[in-house]
């Protein structure tokens, strides 16, 4: 499918004035993923990683409220009604924030986590795994998301590495 088409070409840079446009950024990108992917959010405090994630999980049409996992480190979302068709897709969100940095002890709660598992049936979304989960797959998408000082708009580069 072509940009016009909604499907994101594989990397560029958009800047998103509101919440509400790092959502529909979050649609636009869930029309090109499929289960297996795994999506890497990179960015500070605040830059809209979770609202970004929000938007990816509407745009696969998963159930349930996409809130950020901080406390309970993955939260699974059952597949439900694509938007547009297209084969329904789960998603596991993952805040790998407190996973103990790039070390050993992070790669063994990573482990723990089973994320491999999961991609073979749904799309993984991993806030602060930069650095962290990208051995899980050979190709994933990054997301770096940044926030300018004192407002709601934020600039987000993605592309697909491989």
């Amino acid at each position: 499918m072509s940009a016009e088409e909604g499907v994101l070409p594989v990397s560029g840079t958009v800047v998103l004035a509101t919440a509400e446009d790092t959502e529909e950024f979050g649609r636009n990108l869930a029309r090109g993923l499929v289960a297996g992917d795994l999506v890497v959010l990179d960015g500070p405090l605040g830059a809209g990683k979770t609202a970004l994630t929000k938007g990816i999980g509407a745009g696969l049409g998963v159930q349930g409220r996409v809130t950020s996992p901080t406390f309970v480190i993955a939260r699974e979302h059952r597949a439900g009604t694509r938007p547009g068709g297209g084969a329904p897709v789960g998603m596991v969100h993952v805040d790998a924030y407190r996973l103990g940095g790039s070390g050993p002890h992070a790669l063994d709660e990573l482990d723990a986590l089973d994320l491999d598992t999961d991609l073979a049936a749904a799309v993984v979304v991993v806030e602060w795994g930069e650095g962290i989960v990208e051995q899980l797959v050979d190709r994933h998408l990054r997301v770096r998301l940044r926030r300018e000082p004192e407002s709601d708009v934020r600039t987000a580069h993605w592309e697909w590495i491989s």
